[in-house]
This record gives structure tokens, sequence and C-alpha cells, in this order.
């Protein structure tokens, strides 16, 4: 199991430790993945530690709402490094690996990439994000058709509001006037009348990293409780 984070180094150790606890050979790396040289070193580390990679799930994601009007090129740019560029560099990494045979090659794996409701739906102040994510479906789609014939699939999951905490609570300000995530009114949103868990996300994850969606590739699962239905 190879785990990075790009700066919370204290909650990759915490995280890394868990793993371990329940028999997972782990490696963990502090990478920049909108980096592409990064990202191929850290690969190439996961290699040669554990002998091959069989799942990749690309989740990175940056969320900065705002209208258009307001986005600075810098922005843009960033969005679409953290967003889209780095599931192209990590997915190429793991496909094609330098220091060892790759998917392709061995002829097994499995990718996933965490995409969102932005990937379905445009919704306003999100375009940079909205933009990105709609990419993101196209290279999984791409991938999925390229990397059939080697017996490796490329799926996507899309979570939709979920309980957890916000690092950065700024890049939604939809959410910093009278309604909140988790509220009366936020819940009358979504058809099931919760917000995802984790563990929702996780297990979505889980069933296309198994052999139970063998047959499955160039698809999404909506973890969104039919949000995006309506």
């Amino acid at each position: 199991l190879v785990l990075n984070t790009r700066q919370s180094a204290k909650e990759l150790d915490e995280v890394a430790a868990q793993c371990r606890e329940l028999g997972a050979r782990t490696v963990t790396a502090v990478c920049d993945v909108g980096d592409a040289d990064s990202v191929r070193g850290m690969v190439a580390d996961g290699i040669d530690q554990l002998g091959k990679i069989d799942v990749l799930v690309s989740n990175v994601a940056i969320r900065p709402h705002k209208p258009i009007t307001e986005v600075s090129d810098d922005e843009w740019l960033q969005v679409m490094s953290t967003n889209l560029n780095s599931a192209f560099y990590l997915c190429r990494a793991v496909l094609g690996s330098e220091s060892g045979p790759g998917m392709l090659e061995r002829r097994s794996g499995s990718i996933i990439a965490l995409g969102g409701q932005s990937s379905i739906t445009g919704r306003p102040n999100t375009t940079a994000v909205t933009a990105a994510k709609t990419g993101l479906l196209g290279l999984i789609r791409a991938i999925a058709a390229e990397a059939a014939p080697h017996n490796v699939r490329a799926n996507m999951v899309n979570p939709g509001s979920t309980d957890t905490s916000r690092e950065h609570p700024e890049w939604y300000p939809e959410f910093q006037g009278g309604m909140t995530r988790g509220s009366s009114q936020h819940l009358s949103d979504l058809p099931m009348g919760r917000q995802a868990t984790v563990q929702d996300v996780a297990n979505a994850c889980l069933f296309f990293a198994s052999d139970e969606s063998a047959y499955i590739t160039g698809d999404s699962v909506n973890v969104m409780g039919g949000r995006y239905i309506v």
C-alpha cells in the first residue's frame, strides 16, 4: 500500500500506522502529484519496495467555488494541475512504470478516480472544478478503452455531500450564510435525507478495486444518495 499526501505528514503517519496494524505493507510518500517527476519517483519507490501496484485510487482535489469573473489565471491553472493533471500523471505512471512491470505489461490492475457531482452537472461558481472533473471523466473513459485489451480497468466514483471535515471552508462560500452542510435545509436537497459517510465512499472504491467488478470498466458509481437525479 502506497499512501501519499502533499503536506499532512502527521495524518499520513497515523493512517499508515493503522494500515500496518491491519497487516498491510505500507509505504508513505509526501508528494505533489501535480508534478510529473514527483509522481514518477513516488510510483517507482512504491514498486521498488512492494514489487507492483495493483490498484490506483486518485482522489486529490481542490474545490474553490467562485464566479467565473473572479477566477484568476493562476487559480484556473492550479485547479487543472491538482484535479486533472495529477490523475493523468498517476495513471500514466502505474500503467507503464519505468522501474518495473506496470499494469499493462502485467495484464492486471484497477484504476479508480474520485470525481463528484461536478463531473455530472454544471453548477454556478464551479467553472474550474467542473471543467477539471468533467475532463477527469473523459480521461478515465479513454484509459478504460485503451487498457481493456490488457485486462486493466478504469472507473470513477462520484461522491456527493459527505459528512467529513472541511479543511478549507473558504472554498464553499455558499455554506457561509444561513445554510450549512448537514443542516435540515441542506439535507432537504438529498433524497435519502442524509449525507454520505466516508465508509459509503470507501465501499464504492472497494467494489471497483475487487474482482466483484471484474467485468466493469469505463463506468461510474454515484455515491450521492440520489442527489444527481433531482
